[in-house]
């Protein structure tokens, strides 16, 4: 949610930020862009589905290896501390939160999914 608040404010189009933080495939993004996202979903939900076709295809969008090697460590990287997160059981802390749902949508305060507040 930080990263989501923190494009609504500095985005000035918060259609494109809500897509950004819910369905990135229904944003307008550039071909390199969606790309990369498509990428990082895959490498995120199915990481042995990765094959070499999948780097050539970034390649061909005009990726450089070093833009790909920071797709993927920062893929990486996101998921390992969402993990790290999720495992602890580290929860954003009510002042946070609330201070968060000012910036969202009526649409997005009512996703179960993302509003649950789970109680430990």
């Amino acid at each position: 949610m930080a990263h989501g608040g923190f494009l609504r404010q500095h985005s000035d189009d918060p259609e494109f930020s809500s897509h950004m933080m819910h369905d990135y495939t229904k944003a307008d993004l550039d071909d390199q862009t969606r790309g990369m996202l498509d990428f990082a979903v895959k490498l995120t939900k199915d990481p042995s589905g990765n094959r070499k076709a999948d780097v050539e295809r970034l390649r061909s969008l005009g990726l450089s290896d070093q833009q790909i090697l920071s797709t993927v460590l920062i893929t990486c990287c996101f998921n390992f501390m969402t993990r790290l997160a999720d495992g602890l059981g580290v929860e954003i802390q009510e002042p946070r939160f609330e201070a968060a749902k000012g910036w969202m949508s009526a649409d997005v305060q009512a996703m179960a999914w993302l509003m649950d507040r789970k109680e430990t």
